[in-house]
């Protein structure tokens, strides 16, 4: 086990990614909790759930003063719907950027004293729509790219003590996934675009997960780890009309 004697926090960590993550810290040996503002249906097996609100600073610092000691802090809570820019006003588009950049923030200050003592380490969960053009979700695109700068900063400022660095997350085939890419037909189609052939599940990101929280990534902060199966062919390999084999 990777992460033996560890205290691990996830926040979000009751449903897809999040899940994933907690799921794979259990199996790694770490003592996991997870924070989310409702509790699961099921549960998660081997994780404790504790009330949060990631929004709220006086629900993030109750959070924090409840636990004995912090190892691992994993940033998962965030989310967008579909929006196109003109369809909301920037009030509504900021409420995407507080969920997204300004909440990790908050939290992560509210552990860094924890942190700090147990030489801990941070993990930041990026996206691909953060490094390229996001129509649809601009607000979380643009959230996801400052989360991104916002660890490497803080690796640097927080060093030696605190390591910090970030998952860029590609699609993942969640129980949410239909609302983003449609049924089994619209799945199998949209993996045809990743050069492995697929979504990612959730345990691929656990997996990634554990070792960036692990002693094998001591030497590693201020990273971006990109999980996105290859990322996207590019448009304009297909749409040429050389170089076509047949």
């Amino acid at each position: 086990m990777e992460l033996n004697g560890k205290l691990a926090v996830v926040t979000g960590g009751t449903r897809g990614v999040g899940a994933g993550i907690a799921r794979a810290f259990v199996e790694a040996g770490a003592e996991v909790v997870v924070g989310a503002r409702r509790a699961p249906e099921a549960g998660l097996k081997g994780a404790e759930f504790r009330a949060l609100d990631v929004r709220d600073p006086a629900s993030v610092g109750r959070f924090f003063a409840g636990l004995p000691r912090l190892d691992v802090l994993v940033n998962n809570a965030g989310g967008t719907p579909y929006r196109l820019l003109a369809d909301a006003d920037a009030e509504r588009h900021a409420r995407v950027l507080e969920l997204n950049l300004t909440a990790p923030l908050t939290v992560t200050l509210a552990g860094y004293g924890l942190l700090r003592r147990a030489r801990g380490s941070v993990l930041m969960i990026g996206s691909v729509s953060g490094v390229r053009p996001s129509p649809g979700s601009a607000a979380y695109g643009a959230a996801k790219a400052g989360l991104e700068n916002l660890a490497r900063s803080m690796a640097v400022e927080w060093a030696p003590e605190v390591r910090v660095n970030t998952l860029v997350l590609g699609m993942v085939r969640t129980e949410l996934a239909h609302l983003h890419y449609g049924g089994e037909e619209g799945v199998a189609a949209v993996s045809r675009t990743v050069p492995l052939g697929r979504l990612a599940e959730p345990a691929d990101v656990g997996a990634a997960a554990v070792f960036l929280a692990s002693d094998a990534a001591a030497y590693v902060t201020g990273a971006s780890l990109q999980v996105h199966g290859g990322g996207e062919r590019p448009a304009f390999l297909d749409a040429a009309t050389v170089n076509k084999e047949g």
